[in-house]
Formats: structure tokens, C-alpha cells, sequence
């Protein structure tokens, strides 16, 4: 009987607690900004279980109430319609409804400053150091009396050492207003290893004089000390930096480079300047874009789909290009120019007449979409990683069909010597056609990769036909690798000129840089032979 009657008594005290956990959301409708600060403050006072996500849905503008009945809800996603909406009592999900049928609770500047704090303070207990650190960070933003306190009581428990690191750099922060020098000149030991901006400025104060002549910092062995610092941070800074173009141009290369791979193929192998080649890349960005209204529940993994996609839909039109057109125009490069840019201007015609002239734009999946925060000065953007890694998986199947298929082998007969490939039985039609279709479906597959870095128009094969073929021409005529390095090579040196000289002279210095390469060495960086090789 007396453990019925405990069971009893703990269970109306947490329906008690839910109650007034109730009646403190559903105040907040009607409540003005001061009150609301004051409201949330009660609210993290229950101690209940939910008020750290509720919080941080109301942070985050994703707190809201029905209109019909006026109950408060999370919102999953903001300004998603249907909303998805969460219980904020047991945080499961509560079913959908239309935008329009919600109100949101909102907030202001101060609201938000007071509830990122709340959530901060929340979020240093928490079991997960992704969370904390991020507590920690968030804290050392409006570092006060309180907030060191806890720091200081953190710092004596956590055990992971990026947490640790924080804190530590959180305390030294606050000791640079220590009255004695000796902590303060500790402080900026400890802090010149930061790479963060907040503490370069910080430190770079005490060092500047203000409009009387003084130092903010009285101690001149702890403003030298600054000054080393603050130069120690701004080299490691610039270091980075120049680490983050490098890459970006590696990933702009990577584009460059997954589209000259498929021209390498029918113009350094086959011998055909096809200027269509960025309309096939085009093609293979809408169809990334169909696939993806075609599975509007299934962003994640509507580009893996898309890719094979891609390469079948640009593939089949490579080949119906080359049946229909091309094969009449072998040994006449200049008139399979002129042929190609036609079929370049129908399809993008067609191609408004389907889709209209306007842009469209690609939904990133959540995986590919954020950044890899190495350090305070260094973040890289998944999209432009994952860019890379897939032109190198791209580039390696390309490799082992031409070098270790039966396809490969005859592409590679056919390309050395057509007459006696013939001779040998080998159906070059059928190999032309095939070789055509690959190099086509390379370039809808690049097409992808694409449409995750821009939005997908009609113009945007145009915008990278030039810049491949320079790739082309740069790294060897018809040599993937050549395809490979050129680009990559183009990519970085354009994003480090960008800086001095802007994104149009850049392109310019890069082609006569380019045209005096070629000067000196005409086939390229890889020269390979070829059939073009072999007719002239």
C-alpha cells in the first residue's frame, strides 16, 4: 500500500511539473519582450527535462502555437510548410500542419542574447563534448562574472581535451583583467597558442595606445608579451588562410578536371571538337535537379541516384550525337566545330522550352552541407570536399574501363591505329559510338558534382566549355592524367591570383601563361598519341 501511495505521490508531482511547465509556454503567446526573458528564466528554473530543447527551439525561432487552440509546439524545421511539429513536453512528434494555420512566438536581440547564454549554461552539463564545447564557445562570447564561475567549476571535471582547451582559454580571457601582472602576462602564455580572431583582438588591445598616449596594459613585459603573441597568431592565421585557397582552388580544379576527363576522351582520343560537351554536362545537371523533384522525401539519397542518372541520360546523347552527326565528320575537325555548336545552341533551347530560362536550384543533402571545422582558422565546406573525393573515385573507374575492360581495349586500338584495329575484327563504329557515349556520360556525371557548387541554368555548360578545353590542351591531348593535374593546376593558381587581381584578370594571366606554355611545349604537359596525333 505505502509503495502505491510513492508511486502515486511521484507520479502527480511530475504532472504537477508538467502543468506548470504547460502554463509557463503557453504565457509566452501573449507576453511582451521583458516578460518573455523573464518567463524563459522561470522556465529554465523547473529543471525540467524538455526546457533545454524548448529553449532552443525558441532561440532558433522555431517555437510557435496553433492558431485553432492556441497550443505551443516545436517545430522541426523553421519555415518548412507542412511543418513537422514536436511535443514540447515529450519532444515525440506531434503529426504535421500548414504554415499558415501556425503563429510563431518571436523574439528579439536581447532575447537571443539572454537565451544563448541559458542554452550554454544548460549545455556544459552535457554528455556530449560536441555540446559542450559549443556551450563553452557560446559562453566566452559575453564573458561575465557568471559564466567564469562556471567555467571555473567546469574546468576541475571535464576530461575531454578540446573542452579543456576551451575553458582554459575562456579562464586566461578573463585573467588579462587580473590586477596582477605576473597572471596576466600567464594569461597571454596561455593564449598566444589561439588562433582564434577574438583573442587576437583582445590581446592586440593591450598593446594599442589610446588617444592620451597610454597603454590600456600598464605592464610593459606583458604588453611585449602581447605583441609577440598577437604576431604569432596573425602567421599561423595567414598560414591557414592560404592553406583554405589551396584548397578551394583544388576543389575549383576538381570541376575543371571532371569535365576535361570526358573531353580528353572525345577530343584527345576521338579527335573531335565538340563544342556540346558543356551542354552535356547541363543535361547532367538537370537531370540531378529532375531526380530530386521526382523524390522530394528522399534528399539524402536522390544524388545518389542522380549520378548513374546522369551519366545513362548525357551517355545516350553522346551517342545519338555521334550516330547522327559526328560519324559523317571524321578528319574534319573545323566542321564538327561548327556542327557541335549548333547541337549546343538546340540544347539549350530546348532546354528553356522544357524549364524555362530561369535557374534552378539543387537541394544539398544535409551530409554534404556544413563545414569540417579544423582549427578557429581553418573550416573546409563539405561540398567542395566531397567535390574532390568524387573526381578522384570518377577518375580511377575511368582509369581501370580504359585500362583493364574489353571497351577500353578496343578504345585504345581504335585510337592508335584505326586500319589495323579493323583489320583485327574490332567493330570501330560501334567503338566510336561507345567511346562518344563514355566521354559524354563523364561530362553528365560532372554535371552533378556541379549542380552541388551552383545553381543549374542554361548557360551553364558555357560557362566551363573554354576552361576545359584549355585543361585539355594544358595537360595533353587525349591523357587523363594530363586532364587530371592541368586542371587541378588551373584551379589552384586561378583562386591564388584571385585575390590580387580579380576573377577576370586572373583567367587572363592564366591563359597567357598558358600560351606561353604551349610555346614551348606543344603537346602538353603528358603528350600521348592519338588518332589526331596520327593525322597530322
Amino acid at each position: 500500500m505505502l509503495a502505491l501511495l510513492g508511486v502515486d505521490a511521484v507520479h502527480a508531482q511530475a504532472q504537477s511539473k508538467d502543468d506548470s511547465f504547460l502554463s509557463l509556454l503557453g504565457q509566452l503567446r501573449e507576453a511582451s519582450y521583458s516578460d518573455k526573458a523573464d518567463i524563459a528564466e522561470r522556465l529554465s528554473q523547473t529543471g525540467h527535462s524538455s526546457v533545454r530543447a524548448v529553449l532552443t527551439a525558441f532561440l532558433e525561432d522555431r517555437l510557435c502555437y496553433r492558431n485553432d487552440n492556441q497550443k505551443v509546439f516545436i517545430e522541426k524545421a523553421a519555415d518548412a510548410d507542412p511543418a513537422d511539429l514536436i511535443d514540447p513536453l515529450s519532444l515525440k512528434s506531434a503529426g504535421t500542419a500548414p504554415a499558415d494555420s501556425l503563429s510563431k512566438i518571436g523574439t528579439n536581440n536581447a532575447l537571443r542574447k539572454m537565451l544563448r547564454t541559458t542554452v550554454a549554461h544548460f549545455g556544459l552539463s552535457s554528455p556530449d563534448a560536441a555540446v559542450r564545447l559549443d556551450a563553452v564557445k557560446e559562453m566566452l562570447r559575453s564573458l561575465d562574472e557568471s559564466n567564469v564561475a562556471m567555467l571555473r567549476e567546469r574546468a576541475g571535471v571535464e576530461k575531454d581535451s578540446s573542452v579543456k582547451k576551451e575553458i582554459a582559454t575562456g579562464l586566461a580571457l578573463a585573467a588579462l583583467d587580473d590586477t596582477d601582472a605576473q597572471s596576466r602576462l600567464a594569461a597571454v602564455g596561455t593564449l598566444k597558442y589561439s588562433l582564434s580572431q577574438n583573442v587576437r583582438n583582445r590581446l592586440a588591445l593591450l598593446f594599442d595606445k589610446s588617444s592620451d598616449g597610454t597603454y590600456a596594459e600598464s605592464d610593459e613585459n606583458v604588453r611585449k608579451a602581447a605583441e609577440s603573441a598577437v604576431k604569432s597568431i596573425d602567421r599561423w592565421r595567414t598560414f591557414y588562410s592560404g592553406f583554405e585557397t589551396l584548397f578551394f582552388g583544388l576543389s575549383l580544379g576538381s570541376v575543371l578536371a571532371l569535365i576535361a576527363i570526358g573531353l580528353a576522351i572525345t577530343f584527345g582520343v576521338m579527335g573531335v571538337i565538340n563544342m556540346a560537351h558543356g551542354e552535356l554536362m547541363m543535361l547532367g545537371a538537370y537531370t540531378t535537379y529532375v531526380v530530386q523533384t521526382a523524390m522530394p522525401g528522399h534528399i539524402e539519397t536522390s544524388i545518389l541516384v542522380a549520378i548513374p542518372a546522369a551519366f545513362i541520360v548525357a551517355g545516350l546523347a553522346g551517342v545519338i550525337l555521334e550516330r547522327t552527326i559526328i560519324r559523317f565528320l571524321y578528319g574534319r575537325p573545323l566542321e564538327t566545330l561548327l556542327a557541335t555548336f549548333g547541337v549546343s545552341l538546340i540544347l539549350q533551347q530546348g532546354v528553356r522550352s522544357i524549364f524555362t530560362a530561369l535557374n534552378r536550384q539543387v537541394k544539398t543533402p544535409s551530409w554534404m552541407s556544413g563545414t569540417l571545422q579544423l582549427n578557429d582558422a581553418l573550416a573546409i565546406t563539405y561540398n567542395h570536399l566531397y567535390t574532390v573525393i568524387f573526381t578522384l573515385i570518377v577518375f580511377a573507374i575511368t582509369m581501370v574501363v580504359l585500362k583493364s575492360t574489353r571497351l577500353g581495349l578496343d578504345i585504345r586500338a581504335v585510337s592508335q591505329n584505326r586500319t589495323m584495329a579493323k583489320a583485327m575484327g574490332i567493330r570501330t563504329e560501334w567503338v566510336d559510338a561507345m567511346t562518344f557515349g563514355l566521354g559524354s556520360g563523364i561530362a553528365g556525371v560532372a554535371g552533378v558534382a556541379l549542380s552541388q557548387l551552383t545553381n543549374v541554368g542554361p548557360n551553364l555548360g558555357q560557362s566551363y566549355i573554354i576552361d576545359s578545353f584549355l585543361v585539355v590542351v594544358f595537360g595533353g591531348v587525349g591523357n587523363l592524367w594530363g586532364s587530371l593535374i592541368g586542371g587541378m593546376s588551373m584551379g589552384i593558381v586561378n583562386k591564388l591570383l584571385e585575390p590580387y587581381s580579380g576573377a577576370v584578370l586572373a583567367k587572363i594571366f592564366v591563359l597567357v601563361a598558358l600560351i606561353l606554355f604551349i610555346q614551348t611545349r606543344p603537346s602538353g604537359l603528358f603528350p600521348q598519341s592519338g588518332r589526331a596525333a596520327e593525322d597530322k
